[in-house]
């Protein structure tokens, strides 16, 4: 009963915390990462995951980059002061 009982209540709350998925680059990088892992020593899963936090962090420096925006960390620098 009490097995029950609890799956019930890990069912209502993931129905309740479900939200759109904004997976750009994590699809793409998780395939890579997969691959590469497994030839790596048969770990794709961690090379999957590694691959999905990659590509999203890459999807979001390029959606800032076509925005328009310095990446985090680094700010646009003084008018006459830019880098060599």
């Amino acid at each position: 009963m009490k097995i029950s009982a609890a799956l019930f209540a890990v069912a209502a709350l993931a129905t309740t915390s479900i939200s759109p998925a904004d997976a750009k680059g994590c699809i793409k990088g998780a395939a890579v990462g997969g691959v590469a892992g497994h030839y790596a020593g048969h770990h794709g899963l961690l090379g999957a995951a590694a691959g999905c936090l990659y590509g999203r962090h890459h999807a979001r420096e390029q959606a800032r980059q076509q925005q328009g925006q310095a990446p985090a960390g680094q700010e646009k620098a003084p008018a006459g002061q830019e880098k060599m």
